[in-house]
């Protein structure tokens, strides 16, 4: 199930709101949100809510033995059990087949492949989970006793099948005691509106003109179509991405829990280290903050550890050669501007910086939507003029969602949240309490007649980061 449907829109979230919100004490509103996430989670997979539970049940037991033998060999030989238990499913369902066939073509032999479905959301609640049992080693987080209250933590719905990457330590003190308010739940249904029209609006109209571009044979591909098709695919992931994040943020306000923010307008950045900053913030940190520092960080061999964060974060996206390429691709570039290009875009103009950040993350996107290499070779090639500048047929579909591409630029962009503010300013405090009052109400059910409208009318709605 995922959020931009009629199905979860209609009747998963208007009973769950209601079951949530009947009784008062926390305890019962706790179980009734696990009942309902795992119930989220099995309407496509029930068999894989048993996974997501041992996975739960592994670092909670290694985070009771942790706390009980702190301070001994033996809590470190438990957080290692639990690292290894953990990334072991991420290992067996994502990557084995992945390895296994490249061992297969560099040694000439035939081991075997699994052949198994992704769980959705894996690498999510994988990390999530991590998260906990290392923090407790830390001494950054209180052990969590209830084992409820942790898979609640982790199998929590808004946050389960893509993020963001919720610590324990951003949620621990609310999972104990947190307040629902009127206002916050205010807030949460705005937030969750721009997101699910973000989704349904946005995000598929131009997903559509990128298929219809480069889904497809890229022999007849033109130079016009390549570039409006990769153009057109960074909006739709953007917007794809950002939206979700922003319904699950939303959601999160609506039963009392801050999430935190994913996305920072990634496409105003002025570079690549800026760019990361304000792309999914929550995975920029995790490996941060649990991989390139305990390696060291900046102190000692940092360019062997960006490197080695930068392969993780291509594999983290898929078990593919072409996100590897990503990953090395970001890490070339990041790597250029910490020893020599960076200081220089500092003082250049901000356009200078902005149009040098879009043209690499244009020509990044091209890693992560074709997964042959001869595939982005054919892309290369027809980006180039090697198949002309354009055909009639290429005009006119471009023609026929033309105006969706300036709607994303400005979407993409802190346009509107500027203009907000400037409006609100020129008014007094009550009035603005007035307006805000209205002009959310207004909007959001504005924004849900038309994202049902979308849905209802249109057969295209996939979510790209569903099984990451």
């Amino acid at each position: 199930m995922v959020f931009s449907s009629l199905v979860f829109l209609y009747i998963f979230l208007p009973l769950c709101l209601a079951a949530y919100f009947i009784p008062r004490k926390i305890q019962i509103r706790n179980i009734v949100l696990l009942v309902f996430s795992l119930l989220f989670y099995g309407w496509g997979e029930p068999v894989y809510i048993l996974l997501m539970i041992v996975t739960t049940a592994v670092d909670f037991f290694a985070g009771l033995f942790v706390e009980k033998y702190r301070g001994t060999k033996k809590a470190k030989l438990f957080l290692t059990l639990a690292v290894v238990l953990t990334l072991s499913s991420l290992g067996l369902f994502k990557y084995y087949d992945f390895f296994t066939t490249a061992a297969n073509d560099l040694f000439s032999v035939n081991i075997p492949l699994l052949g198994v479905a992704l769980p959705i959301g894996i690498s999510f609640y994988t990390f999530q989970a991590l998260t906990y049992v290392v923090d407790v080693y830390r001494g950054r987080v209180p052990v969590q006793s209830s084992f409820y209250k942790l898979l609640l933590y982790i199998s929590m719905f808004p946050q389960l099948i893509a993020g963001p990457i919720v610590r324990y330590s951003d949620v621990c003190e609310q999972l104990e005691e947190r307040t629902c308010t009127l206002q916050k739940a205010s807030e949460g249904i705005v937030r969750f509106c721009i997101g699910l029209l973000k989704k349904t609006v946005l995000a598929n109209f131009v997903g559509e003109l990128c298929e219809q571009l480069i889904g497809g044979d890229l022999s007849s591909l033109t130079m016009l179509g390549a570039w409006v098709g990769i153009l057109a695919y960074a909006f739709q992931i953007y917007f794809d991405f950002a939206g979700y994040s922003d319904m699950a943020i939303g959601l999160g306000k609506i039963f009392g829990f801050d999430f935190p923010e994913n996305f920072r307008y990634p496409y105003a950045a002025r570079s690549i280290n800026d760019f990361w900053r304000r792309w999914h913030i929550t995975l920029s940190t995790f490996f941060r903050d649990y991989v390139y520092i305990p390696m060291g960080g900046n102190r000692k061999r940092w360019a062997v550890n960006m490197l080695i964060v930068w392969l993780l974060t291509g594999l983290w996206h898929g078990a593919s050669w072409n996100f590897v390429l990503w990953g090395l691709y970001y890490f070339v570039f990041l790597m250029v501007e910490k020893l020599w290009l960076g200081k220089k875009l500092e003082k250049l103009p901000a356009a200078i910086g902005h149009v040098y950040s879009l043209l690499v993350v244009l020509v990044g996107w091209v890693f992560f939507y074709f997964e042959s290499l001869s595939e982005i070779q054919a892309f290369f090639l027809a980006a180039f003029g090697g198949n002309g500048f354009s055909t009639v047929t290429q005009r006119t579909v471009i023609v026929n969602y033309i105006a969706i591409l300036p709607v994303c630029a400005i979407c993409s962009m802190p346009v509107l949240p500027s203009l907000r503010k400037f409006f609100l300013r020129l008014r007094s405090e009550k009035m603005q309490r007035m307006l805000l009052s209205v002009g959310q109400t207004v909007f959001a059910v504005g924004a849900l007649l038309v994202s049902t409208a979308a849905l209802v009318g249109s057969s295209y709605n996939p979510f790209l980061y569903f099984r990451f």
